[in-house]
């Protein structure tokens, strides 16, 4: 059973975790009013609730049907619990009735209204693979067997598929890979597969704004109204909003524009259509969350605009401009947007959360917020030249990435953050999409990095931090 009551609001991915939001405490208290009017047999009062988005997909006589012939026979909710609640804005509920155990996903609009509602099949993932999974870990030095030590219990988890993982330490460069390509295709990835790596894209837009800014083209204090159309900026809620504050997540932006909205057979590639237009249309009357440079709050929006405006400023795409300034000068021939023909075959299938085939991503307007594929080779280069980066202007663009602009409660530089592992600074990112995960994280004076990229919407933080400890 999988009854689409909305749309099917999936949304970008970062693994960098907070205490319980405000806003989850409100879609946790919306739901409790859920679940009371539910076990009541109230479908008119839970139909109440919703907000236009919903009722816009679906009619309270259509509702009230589906609630009593489909859903209301389960019975009471018996039990229910949070599974995740993501983007802070989708809140995923364990339900448990009497005959069956489901799903459901929720989130509010900007009137705390609800706007996704959709019950799935609860799927628990918690089975391992019944046979060991093929690498290319020789288990021969202490690295390799601490690598599998850590690495051996994501991989053999039902939900993923493979791994390729990079380390630099001391200046040798170590990788291993494990599982396949595609499920079921027998084919080990290798350094050069290509992933996506979803929200690591922001440290490659934060390196073009500081670039840009050495350059004389921008400055990081210039406020974004400088360069939005007269329309947009018309909208005094963006005053006092810079170009820094996009980068470092303190402009006060939501994490997603309310007008990302696709039908359900566009679901899991949510990105694809939101043009420019959309994004000056959502400008134009949005509101801020909080007073710029006041509050840190992860925003793909905020980076997702920067990447708009140096496109503007270069006359480039974000694409262009990544290759031109950090991919070609550093030989990184596999870190693209586009993806040429002969870089297809080197691309890896994705996979969601319960393992499910899904699609990779596609971006239009907000590209710079994560529309990156790379592999590890690639990404041990890029982490490698962070490191040590030299007195060249790409040298000078990467180490300006790494000062710390915003310290009160997560230490962030320009796309960076920085992460403490027993005891140690790491500069770090990570990524997910809804087919993929990765990280990076390197400490010059460590001479560590590593890197780790799964084609399965699995976490791998696990593994990144867990290596960090082992091998620093």
């Amino acid at each position: 059973m999988k009854l689409k009551l909305c749309l099917a609001l999936l949304l970008f991915k970062s693994g960098i975790t907070f205490a319980q939001s405000h806003q989850q405490f409100k879609t946790d208290s919306v739901f409790a009013l859920v679940k009371t009017f539910f076990n009541a047999k109230q479908a008119d009062s839970i139909y109440n609730l919703t907000g236009t988005n919903f009722r816009h997909s679906v009619g309270g006589g259509q509702f009230r049907s589906l609630m009593e012939q489909q859903l209301f026979p389960l019975n009471d909710i018996k039990g229910s619990s949070v599974i995740s609640f993501v983007n802070n804005k989708v809140s995923t509920y364990k339900l448990v009735f009497q005959t069956a155990t489901l799903q459901l996903l929720m989130s509010l609009d900007a009137g705390n209204k609800i706007e996704l509602f959709l019950f799935q099949p609860y799927k628990e993932v918690t089975a391992d693979k019944t046979g060991k999974v093929p690498t290319s870990n020789k288990m021969l030095s202490d690295m390799d067997k601490q690598v599998d030590e850590i690495a051996g219990p994501y991989i053999q988890k039902l939900n993923t598929v493979g791994l390729s993982i990079g380390i630099l330490k001391n200046g040798q460069i170590s990788t291993y890979n494990y599982g396949e390509t595609a499920r079921g295709n027998k084919q080990l990835p290798t350094a050069n597969t290509i992933f996506e790596i979803g929200s690591v894209t922001k440290t490659f837009t934060a390196t073009l704004l500081s670039w840009y800014a050495n350059e004389g083209k921008v400055k990081l204090t210039d406020p974004v109204t400088k360069y939005l159309p007269d329309s947009v900026k018309a909208n005094p809620a963006l005053n006092g909003i810079t170009l820094l504050q996009l980068s470092n997540h303190t402009s006060g932006l939501a994490r997603i524009p309310e007008n990302l909205q696709f039908d359900s057979a566009g679901a899991a590639n949510p990105y694809k259509n939101y043009t420019k237009k959309l994004l000056f249309a959502y400008l134009k009357t949005c509101k801020l969350n909080s007073r710029p440079g006041e509050q840190y709050a992860y925003s793909n929006l905020g980076v997702g605009l920067l990447g708009t405006v140096l496109s503007q400023v270069s006359g480039k795409t974000f694409d262009q401009m990544v290759q031109e300034i950090i991919c070609a000068p550093l030989g990184m021939k596999n870190t693209v947007q586009h993806l040429s023909a002969l870089q297809q075959t080197a691309f890896t299938k994705v996979y969601s959360q319960y393992g499910d085939p899904t699609v990779p991503w596609d971006f239009s307007a907000l590209a710079a917020c994560g529309a990156l594929r790379s592999t590890v080779n690639d990404l041990l280069v890029y982490a490698r030249t962070n490191m040590n980066n030299g007195a060249d202007r790409l040298g000078k663009a990467l180490a300006q990435t790494h000062e710390v602009t915003y310290s009160k409660d997560t230490k962030i530089g320009l796309g960076w953050h920085i992460i403490v592992v027993d005891g140690a600074d790491y500069i770090f990112h990570n990524g997910g999409t809804y087919g993929s995960s990765s990280f990076l994280a390197f400490n010059a004076e460590k001479k560590l990095a590593v890197v780790i990229l799964s084609n399965s919407a699995e976490s791998t933080d696990a593994i990144g931090t867990g290596l960090i400890k082992k091998l620093q």
